[in-house]
């Protein structure tokens, strides 16, 4: 799990460096910056709630979540652990157990597996989810 945190943080500090034109992650291949683009591009404006596919590497997976000022991630779980990182705006995140919590920027929160939870967005929002 520290390998996939440090590789979402390592892209993102990566993606944002626009002065660089080329960049090399451990095993991964040359990232070239006309191929990077802000996460927010990935995702339809008209649409409460986006998740896509970001990442797979061979531990884990990274989807970028869009949850727009009101949207509303229903009620699911997860079958493992996993890791929400909000990257820009504002949600609330809530289980079934009674937690609640707001992310803003920079904020993250560790998934409990096989436990019901939902994310409202207070804002329009960009998060990392991270298995």
């Amino acid at each position: 799990m520290k390998k996939i945190i440090f590789f979402a943080a390592l892209l993102l500090l990566t993606a944002s460096c626009a002065t660089k034109k080329n960049a090399v992650i451990g095993n991964f291949q040359h990232l070239n910056t006309r191929n990077m683009s802000n996460i927010s591009s990935i995702h339809e404006a008209t649409k409460a709630v986006s998740a896509k596919p970001l990442f797979k590497g061979q531990e884990g997976v990274v989807n970028a979540l869009q949850i727009q000022k009101d949207g509303l991630l229903d009620k699911h779980i997860t079958k493992v652990p996993a890791l929400l990182v909000c990257v820009a705006g504002e949600v609330v995140f809530e289980n079934e157990k009674g937690f609640k919590q707001t992310l803003s920027n920079g904020d993250y929160i560790n998934i409990e597996p096989m436990v019901t939870h939902w994310v409202k967005g207070l804002q329009d929002s960009q998060l990392l989810l991270i298995k």
